[in-house]
């Protein structure tokens, strides 16, 4: 099969959609979601768009919601998912990244990796000819953030001129968000101790695509009039769990006299898993504004969009 037979859509970052084609999913999504109230969750939707194809999802970082819902996802496509663990595959022996991408290409009709390095999924690609979906990396997560401006939506939020506050650690979800932010026009309010950063890159775009980025260090200025207020666990999967830095990030945890400073009809979002305590107190991830488990629920609904474009149908 040579490299001219590719016909799809790889989904390796928001950017590659563009915001047009985002809109567009994140209406198929909220469409979806609703035609299906009521039904069991592994039975197919009534058209069955995707059925006969089957994803191969490849994990080289943990998962619980990534792994259930893309599974969860093709299967109410009409498809199906194959789950393998890069610890009892080849890559773990030391296959290439080309060569798995050559070889599951002729078995599989998408691939969607969770690993570290973004340079991987970047790879995948080059070397795939079906599409390939960036399940996280640690330079982004789109994924999750389809689900986070689907939440947003559901809870009649535009997101045009949305103020978003990201309280932490300026990780691969922020980074993300800032890219969306540039895409669909909102503005996010980046709440971080110095050294902790995210990545200027995205800012850069973002801030040309006409998006307000700023930066805070202290973090009731960033959450101050905000619509949406956002967290993430403080030491990523991989890192070290550093005292240092979980020092430096106390002043931004999310409890109940922060989320005051925003907004009275707030949003507050989390991609889980959550350290309560941490990052989040109780009394915000459990209270009314917390809108974190219909958040989990969307990656199912966001990333069957998601598969849909990638294969051209949206």
């Amino acid at each position: 099969m040579s490299k001219a037979s590719f016909s799809g859509r790889h989904f390796l970052n928001l950017s590659d959609a563009g915001g047009d084609a985002v809109a567009a999913m994140l209406a198929d999504a909220m469409d979806r979601k609703a035609a299906r109230e009521g039904l069991p969750k592994g039975l197919p939707d009534a058209d069955a768009p995707l059925g006969g194809h089957v994803l191969a999802m490849v994990f080289e970082k943990n998962s619980t919601r990534t792994r259930v819902s893309f599974d969860i996802a093709m299967r109410q496509l009409g498809g199906s998912a194959v789950i393998l663990d890069a610890g009892t595959t080849q890559l773990g022996r030391g296959e290439t990244i080309a060569d798995t991408a050559r070889v599951l290409s002729r078995m599989a009709d998408a691939i969607m990796l969770r690993t570290d390095d973004h340079a991987k999924v970047e790879e995948l690609a080059h070397y795939a000819t079906v599409p390939v979906i960036n399940g996280l990396t640690d330079l982004s997560h789109p994924c999750q953030i389809m689900a986070d401006l689907q939440t947003v939506l559901e809870h009649g939020k535009a997101l045009p001129g949305l103020e978003v506050a990201w309280l932490g650690d300026g990780n691969n979800v922020l980074n993300s968000i800032v890219e969306a932010a540039g895409l669909m026009k909102f503005n996010v309010r980046i709440g971080v101790p110095e050294g902790y950063e995210c990545d200027q890159g995205f800012i850069s775009c973002a801030e040309a695509a006409g998006a307000g980025i700023s930066l805070h260090r202290d973090a009731a200025s960033a959450v101050a009039g905000a619509d949406v207020v956002v967290t993430d666990t403080w030491i990523s999967m991989g890192q070290a769990h550093a005292e240092a830095k979980l020092k430096a990030m106390e002043p931004y945890q999310v409890n109940e006299a922060l989320m005051a400073k925003a907004k009275p009809d707030a949003l507050f979002l989390h991609c889980l898993p959550a350290h309560r305590g941490e990052e989040v107190t109780d009394a915000v991830i459990d209270g009314p504004r917390s809108v974190v488990w219909d958040e989990a629920e969307n990656r199912i609904h966001a990333q069957k969009a998601v598969l849909r474009w990638a294969f051209g149908q949206i």
